[in-house]
């Protein structure tokens, strides 16, 4: 059994029934992006992150945003130690590498904008001083519906900084029996492996990168962004078009596949367009994902 595989059925293993969203979530790592889980409460999402950092060899820390943090809560903040006369900086959460970010839309938008340089550059910035983050640096950031109360939703600029927006959803009949009999999926937690360190992550980040992509199917993907530019007022950035490249790839190597093909595209495409993409006037009920299996359809597939 490969690396991959072992990691995929450990997962598997305390997150029930939930075999393509687990795929997702681990090409979203591979592709060193960051996750957003959003769902209701009660469905694992909090789980399935931490049975990520548990099977990966993964230090993490979680976060609970609530309505009154500040950045400093986030990042750390500079101590003033009387004794040196000098500051030191006690470094916050963000210094690892899962950050489980829970209910992140419960924090107010400056919170919440506190993750925007730690995501896209993997550093902070405190007083004129940057420090650097370890590495693999993996946010998993877990929101409720926003039609709940004491939400903010969150800003463009923070979804656009999430490779993939993923929804669990409820567990089909057999899965729920199993977890009616099992019991509570996170004591599983205890004697569930680690298969992987943090090393041989790195390693499989390099190894999707390096995955073999034809221009035949880059034309695929750029048509792809091309016809969300077209029909939507707000289509996919260059940043995106990117970033769905990277998952592709990272989603043939979970596959055993030697080139990106386009079912590698068609699969993490929804989940990485459906939180960026804005619905045309008179569509604004439709779901995003929905919008992206569309605009699959419209866009034909290279032979």
């Amino acid at each position: 059994m490969s690396s991959i595989s072992a990691t995929l059925a450990a997962i598997e293993r305390v997150i029930l029934g939930k075999g393509p969203q687990v795929r997702l979530c681990l090409a979203c790592l591979l592709a060193r992006g960051h996750l957003l889980l959003e769902d209701v409460p009660g469905v694992g999402k909090t789980t399935l992150a931490q049975t990520l950092a548990r099977v990966l060899g993964l230090e993490w820390s979680r976060l609970q945003f609530t309505s009154d943090m500040l950045p400093a809560d986030v990042v750390g903040v500079s101590m003033f130690d009387r004794a040196t006369n000098k500051f030191h900086f006690r470094r916050g959460p963000v210094f690892t590498q899962l950050l489980l970010a829970d209910e992140i839309n419960r924090a107010s938008p400056k919170a919440q904008s506190a993750l925007l340089e730690a995501m896209e550059e993997r550093q902070v910035s405190i007083d004129g001083v940057t420090h650097a983050l370890p590495e693999p640096f993996f946010v998993v950031a877990t929101q409720n519906p926003h039609e709940q109360i004491g939400t903010y939703g969150l800003p463009e600029s923070q979804l656009d900084r999430f490779l993939m927006r993923v929804s669990l959803g409820y567990p089909d009949p057999v899965a729920e029996r199993q977890v009616l009999l099992q019991g509570e999926r996170r004591e599983l937690l205890h004697d569930t492996p680690r298969v992987l360190s943090p090393t041989e992550v790195s390693s499989l980040q390099r190894q999707a990168r390096s995955v073999h992509v034809s221009a035949t199917l880059l034309d695929y993907l750029q048509a792809l962004v091309a016809r969300t530019r077209a029909q939507l007022p707000l289509g996919l950035s260059p940043r995106a078009a990117q970033g769905l490249l990277r998952a592709a790839q990272a989603c043939a190597l979970i596959a055993g596949d030697a080139a990106v093909q386009p079912e590698h595209v068609q699969t993490v495409f929804p989940a990485i367009a459906g939180h960026r993409l804005v619905a045309l006037e008179g569509e604004a009920a439709e779901r995003g994902s929905e919008i992206a299996d569309a605009l699959i359809r419209a866009v034909p597939v290279p032979i």
